[in-house]
C-alpha cells in the first residue's frame, strides 16, 4: 500500500463548512474500508465516519450525524463538514483498512485498531 494524504483542514468559523479530502496512491479505496477519525487535544483519537468496504453504506458517530457526510470516489475519501461547532476542533485523520472484515457492525469499524493504514492528519480549528 502507498500513503494517505489529508488535506483541507483549517480554521473556520462556527457555522461554517469544511471538506477535508484523503488521497491515497497506489491504490483505489473502493476495495477497502475507510474511515475518518479525529483527535482533540487532550482526548483520545475517536472514530467520526466510516464506510465498510462491503456495501459502501456510510456510518456515523451521534455528535456529527446529520452534519457530516463520507463520501469515497476511487482514490479519494472525503468528509463534508456542516454547521461546524467549536467542539469539533480536532485533528482529523482519514484510515484505511484491506480486510478481511468480520459481520458488520458499528464497533468493529469505530476502532482505530483495526486499520492499519493511516494519514498523517489535518488540523481543523472551529472558533466561536
Amino acid at each position: 500500500q502507498g500513503q494517505l494524504v489529508e488535506s483541507g483542514g483549517g480554521l473556520v468559523q462556527s457555522g461554517g463548512s469544511r471538506r477535508l479530502s484523503c488521497a491515497a496512491s497506489g491504490c483505489t479505496l473502493d476495495f477497502y474500508a475507510v474511515a475518518w477519525f479525529r483527535q482533540a487535544p487532550g482526548k483520545e483519537r475517536e472514530a467520526v465516519s466510516w464506510i465498510p468496504s462491503t456495501d459502501g453504506s456510510s456510518h456515523y458517530a451521534d455528535s456529527v450525524k446529520g452534519r457530516f457526510t463520507i463520501t469515497r470516489n476511487k482514490n479519494t475519501a472525503y468528509l463534508q463538514m456542516n454547521s461546524l461547532k467549536p467542539q469539533d476542533t480536532a485533528v482529523y485523520y482519514c484510515a484505511a483498512d484491506g480486510g478481511p472484515w468480520p459481520p458488520y457492525s458499528d464497533s468493529y469499524y469505530a476502532a482505530e485498531k483495526n486499520y492499519d493504514w493511516w494519514g498523517q492528519g489535518t488540523q481543523v480549528t472551529v472558533s466561536s
